[in-house]
């Protein structure tokens, strides 16, 4: 075991593969005692091995931050941690009841830094707690006792529990339930372990598809007759006498306190190109099937890109590049990076790394490449950038955004 972790920890730092994605483990080897018990209760599998006798992070990009390698550790030897040295991860400021500094704001989810379907559903749920809980200054029974801004896996939680806690409570959502897993490539598969869902229970899916689990979600609303406001996009929070005056694009909202359950990405970070504004430029991938016959460019490295390529990819008669900015997809799952090789292998994808678009027409895509020009064909572009973090819109509301280098 210890040979084959560190040729595998030798092998990832070659390829530069040493960035983890979000939420990961350091362990403390004074403390780490070489039991393993990390490394074997890790659900992604080779994320963690034992090196010189001590626990190792060798497979980094791996990791989704589940956590359960702290929770197995018996020496407390493990802390989690955003972001590395390297790579700075922005992160609202939060207690440990998921109030931020505003007193009366709360955030789960993934913009909190928790983008795993599992942690998100239990951060919702944990969230409406700490909000029940409560002791505001505001006792006009006219206010909502909480105001839940997105219905993706933490606010679809939330509302589910501010209803079975009898809270008075609105939610928003801008788009529709589900959130960023609605948007998921058709067939996706969710990675999910039990989870207790207010209203609900225990909810056992092991691995199961997005088309599975969106079903569930809206059999689930259309049940317990949760009250969901879609199509409401916020817009402003404003202290208002002990509580918040919650502007929407169709209503105010005078709360007691605000749960923040909306994603991370805020903005789709765009190209900044000419011929971006082009509409065969879309930001994420809805449906593969139109892409049929087409050429299509996929920009981005990370989980999103690599699987709408290979989507695509999988589609007739298309042609399918997939232009990343670095050397290796460091940021992607090993599943996907697979997929992605296969496809290549396959000659149904061709990957240009270390390659940025320098310009969009009609018919075509300009692209640099080390210095050398390349242009491709073109039909469609989708570019799976990632976001940018709504850090404006959280400062102008008066909540501290840190940014995390991976220390403890």
């Amino acid at each position: 075991m210890h040979a084959q972790s560190l040729a595998a920890l030798e092998e990832n730092e070659r390829a530069g593969l040493t960035e983890p994605a979000s939420l990961h483990p350091v362990i403390d080897a004074g403390r780490c005692m070489g039991c393993g018990s990390c490394a074997s209760a890790c659900p992604e599998g080779n994320v963690l091995g034992l090196v010189a006798g001590k626990a190792a992070l060798i497979n980094a990009t791996h990791c989704i931050g589940h956590g359960a390698c702290k929770e197995a550790c018996p020496f407390d030897a493990i802390t989690l941690v955003f972001g590395t040295e390297k790579r700075g991860v922005d992160i609202p400021a939060v207690k440990p009841n998921f109030e931020t500094n505003m007193p009366g704001i709360f955030i789960a989810g993934e913009l909190g830094g928790m983008g795993l379907i599992r942690n998100a559903v239990e951060q919702g749920r944990q969230a409406i707690q700490s909000i029940a809980a409560y002791d505001g200054a505001v006792k006009d029974n006219q206010w909502q006792d909480v105001v839940i801004v997105g219905a993706g896996p933490a606010g679809f939680s939330a509302s589910l529990g501010a209803m079975e806690l009898g809270l008075r409570a609105v939610t928003i959502e801008q788009e529709s339930l589900g959130g960023t897993v609605s948007h998921f490539p058709r067939g996706k598969l969710v990675m999910t372990a039990p989870v207790k869902l207010p209203l609900v229970g225990k909810v056992s899916f092991t691995e199961t598809t997005k088309e599975t689990l969106m079903a569930f979600w809206e059999k689930t609303e259309q049940e317990t007759g949760v009250n969901i406001n879609y199509g409401e996009r916020l817009e402003e929070i404003t202290p208002e006498a002990g509580g918040y005056l919650v502007r929407t694009s169709k209503a105010s909202y005078r709360t007691r306190t605000v749960l923040l359950a909306i994603g991370r990405r805020g903005t789709p970070r765009k190209l900044g190109v000419e011929g971006e504004s082009l509409s065969k430029v879309v930001y994420r991938l809805i449906d593969a099937e139109q892409y049929r016959g087409q050429h299509v460019l996929v920009v981005g490295g990370g989980d999103s890109a690599l699987e709408a390529a290979v989507s695509v990819a999988e589609q007739p008669g298309t042609t399918v590049a997939l232009s990343y900015r670095s050397g290796a997809f460091s940021r992607a799952r090993d599943k996907n990076r697979k997929r992605i090789d296969e496809a290549v292998a396959n000659g149904r994808l061709q990957v240009i790394f270390n390659s940025n678009v320098l310009s969009i027409s009609e018919s075509s895509v300009t692209i640099d490449q080390e210095g050398k020009t390349v242009e491709l064909p073109n039909d469609a572009i989708i570019v799976s950038a990632g976001g940018i973090l709504p850090t404006p819109f959280l400062q102008k509301t008066g909540i501290e955004v840190e940014t995390h280098h991976g220390k403890t």
